[in-house]
């Protein structure tokens, strides 16, 4: 994951401010309108036809992906009346989740964690919502988006038959239960490191733990204050939520506390996994010392036997003994093996 992904224009550049930032892909642009007994969809719609759009009574769901065309994302925002300081957090994506409440409409920045190989990538999703219209700009490709799509276009389950806060719940939903499959994802990775520090301990499992800790605090950084946005939503006193639908949003929020518990979780395992790979370096480093201790400690009086017999004085009779020699080894080897014996006695080996 990017440590520091925040895109930003240079100090000194007026407010509002809208330019393109990397190398992305073409923006999509896509209109749904649907109500309980009819659905289109619109694919690159004109101003024109957005206005059209604003003027009826169906559900509107403006879906841009790809946010990378100022011109694009200016257009819309004069079309339904966007704040410039919002439309530039839209194009600056790495922005911390936040909900935003103006005249005419909300204002959420979300961000959705999914999976790209071994790599995990935040996409910052921003929603504008007010009277029976939704705008979503996804920095992405969106597809997380597309069952949502699929059960317009096919009728399936409660949206078509509700107002445009259920259209909110449903993609504030997508974007919170996408972090589920990737924390599951890192909850194997974590389970096979802690085998790993128990059975084999190595350099190449501190590598991995620490790449897992910093993916838990960057995920915890991105996705810790979406519960504070939902949170705000519910208690925000506006005909934003509706009544019947707090108990839709407090299930949102119920899963967003889950998420972070499971990241919490996850970061005290990866700690304490760190501690049981230096403690048991520690120990493997004492049981070494412990038998380079002994070894060392059987030698010391064969050394001083060694020593003493070395000196080659002439008033040693012990050196003209004929079989002084041998005496000596068997002094020596019935000394070592006396301690050896000793030291197993006392499980010191």
């Amino acid at each position: 994951m990017e440590t520091f992904g925040k895109r930003y224009h240079p100090p000194g550049t007026p407010p509002g401010t809208l330019s393109r930032h990397g190398d992305g892909g073409a923006t999509r642009i896509r209109l749904l309108e649907y109500s309980s007994e009819q659905f289109s969809e619109i694919l690159s719609p004109t101003p024109e036809q957005c206005r059209i759009a604003q003027q009826n009574d169906l559900i509107d769901w403006l879906d841009v992906t790809g946010v990378h065309d100022p011109t694009a994302i200016c257009e819309l925002g004069e079309t339904f009346g966007l704040h410039p300081l919002a439309l530039e957090d839209v194009l600056n994506s790495g922005q911390r989740p936040k909900v935003d409440f103006h005249e005419k409409h909300a204002f959420l920045i979300l961000n959705l964690p999914h999976l790209i190989g071994e790599e995990i990538v935040l996409e910052q999703v921003s929603l504008f919502v007010g009277d029976g219209y939704l705008l979503s700009f996804c920095s992405g490709d969106g597809e997380a988006f597309e069952p949502v799509r699929a059960r317009l276009r096919q009728g399936f389950g409660r949206i078509r038959t509700r107002s445009v806060d259920y259209l909110l719940y449903v993609l504030i939903d997508v974007v919170i239960d996408s972090a589920f499959p990737l924390l599951e994802e890192l909850g194997e990775q974590i389970e096979d490191l802690e085998d790993l520090v128990l059975e084999k301990p190595d350099k190449s499992v501190v590598s991995s733990l620490h790449q897992l800790k910093r993916d838990l605090l960057l995920l915890r950084r991105a996705l810790w204050p979406q519960r504070e946005v939902i949170s705000r939503l519910i208690q925000h006193d506006a005909e934003l939520v509706d009544e019947t639908m707090r108990p839709y949003f407090n299930d949102c929020y119920d899963h967003a506390v889950q998420v972070i518990d499971l990241i919490e979780t996850y970061r005290e395992m990866l700690s304490g996994m760190l501690d049981i790979y230096l403690s048991s370096l520690s120990n493997r480093m004492n049981d070494i010392m412990r038998v380079l201790t002994v070894i060392a400690t059987i030698f010391i009086p064969l050394t001083f036997i060694v020593g003493v017999y070395g000196m080659n004085f002439k008033n040693m009779p012990e050196l003209e003994w004929h079989y002084g020699y041998y005496g000596v080894w068997g002094i020596m080897i019935v000394l070592a093996t006396g301690m050896l014996v000793a030291f197993r006695w006392r499980k010191w080996l």
